[in-house]
């Protein structure tokens, strides 16, 4: 009997020791268990103390993941500031910052940088979002989504100009000035199609070099989305504070089934094929538009956009691809958005430049226009049958910097299926911006 219950014993706190080491690996730094994360650590400190950090797609993958959640870990447990979209902020400038006064190792830029670059996989999560969230909408609310947002972003885009440039001009900017290198490119939709065509518009209209334009407009570019993150994390601690304001990730105020993320629940069964489909289909959408791209210069993720929508519109994906897409967006919108945000930061993010932005009148002048921008949305939904909230973020999106921006802001806005939305918002949106100001630009020179 002695040896029965010294057996038990035995047994039960051999159970213990078990249960409590399940428990630490249940620990979670961002999607990493703690063990698991401890260990990349080591392996990459080691690796790169060696000088064999390479930059393949395993190390890469290793090396955004941990920096990324370790910045939206440090992040969430900074009071106040955490509800103002701080996990963002975070893992969009901090890796730049590090870079910039050489505060991360040299192997690790280098690796980081040379991955990014190589993979281009914010285009993948791009196409992920988009393809995912789109297929997952109820055809209705996606329908009176695209036709309602314009008039939000427009009405918006115009009160932004004008109090954005009454307030540089208040602050002793001069009104050209604060309209075409302060206000126009915070609207712009990023440096890719923003600020780099509007400087080189500026610099062949007044016949100079382009730039030293591009540097001011790219200031303001960074300005406008620092601004834009703020909004966006404070809607979401309005929502969560003021209900009735948010449709959670809708858009359109709906009734019944009508929801965004879809229609009924039986519509979306699915099994790992039908997920690989949809990341098929997803590849096969954005090629599309990259082909579109090279014959007739569309831009890509445009053309993605219009043929994802079309495809829901006319029912063309299977409920369960479309099954299949609603899983992949949770798992690009859950694991790799702050991994993202980190290599984006180490790679393409200049903080000189953020750094150049920091004058009290820019700063006053961009948040003026950021918040008009975001306040006009957030007013004008109603009487659009759109949720405040979910409008103002779209809007905030207009004064991003293109589709890195739009990551970072939905992210803390906490609202990632609103993306194709903010593609609009972004690409269609800073499209106009950009011909008109150039129009306007060269009749007033």
């Amino acid at each position: 009997m002695k040896s029965s219950a010294r057996a038990l014993d035995a047994q039960n706190e051999s159970m213990g020791l078990k249960e409590r080491w399940w428990r630490v690996f249940d620990v979670r730094i961002g999607a990493l268990p703690l063990p698991v994360y401890a260990v990349l650590i080591a392996v990459l400190a080691a690796m790169s103390a060696h000088g064999k950090l390479a930059s393949d797609l395993p190390t890469g993958i290793a090396l955004v993941t941990v920096g990324g959640f370790t910045c939206a870990e440090l992040a969430k447990r900074i009071p106040w500031i955490r509800h103002i979209g701080a996990t963002s902020i975070f893992a969009a400038f901090i890796p730049s910052m590090l870079v910039y006064y050489q505060l991360m190792p040299a192997p690790v830029t280098k690796a980081v940088t040379t991955f990014t670059k190589q993979s281009n996989f914010l285009y993948l999560f791009i196409a992920a979002i988009i393809v995912g969230s789109v297929l997952s909408m109820d055809r209705q609310t996606l329908v009176k989504g695209f036709v309602r947002i314009f008039i939000p972003v427009a009405s918006g885009s115009v009160a932004a100009a004008v109090v954005g440039s009454a307030v540089g001009t208040a602050l002793g900017l001069d009104l050209k000035h604060a309209l075409f290198m302060v206000v126009v490119p915070i609207m712009a939709g990023g440096v890719g199609e923003g600020a780099l065509p509007l400087s080189a518009g500026y610099a062949q209209i007044l016949g100079v070099e382009q730039g030293p334009l591009f540097a001011q407009v790219l200031s303001a570019v960074m300005l406008g989305n620092i601004a834009a993150i703020c909004c966006a994390g404070a809607l979401n601690y309005l929502g969560t504070r003021r209900p009735h304001l948010t449709g959670n990730g809708r858009l359109t105020v709906a009734h019944g089934d009508d929801d965004v993320t879809g229609a009924k629940a039986a519509s979306f069964e699915f099994d790992v094929s039908s997920v690989a489909a949809a990341g098929a289909t997803a590849i096969a959408l954005y090629l599309l538009g990259v082909l579109s791209h090279q014959y007739f210069d569309w831009p890509a993720p445009v053309v993605m956009l219009v043929l994802v929508v079309a495809a829901q519109f006319f029912q063309l994906v299977s409920p369960r691809v479309r099954g299949g897409a609603r899983f992949m967006y949770g798992f690009f919108s859950t694991a790799v958005t702050y991994p993202l945000m980190f290599a984006i930061s180490v790679a393409m993010t200049p903080w000189g430049e953020i750094v150049t932005a920091f004058h009290w009148v820019n700063i006053v002048t961009a948040v003026s226009t950021v918040l008009t921008l975001t306040l006009t949305g957030f007013f004008v939904a109603r009487r659009m049958g759109m949720y405040p909230v979910e409008a103002a973020i779209v809007n905030a999106t207009h004064s991003g910097l293109g589709g890195t921006g739009d990551v970072a802001i939905l992210t803390a806005a906490n609202r990632m299926e609103l993306m194709p939305f903010a593609q609009i918002a972004t690409r269609i949106g800073g499209a106009i911006t950009v011909m008109i100001a150039l129009a306007a630009f060269a009749w007033l020179r």
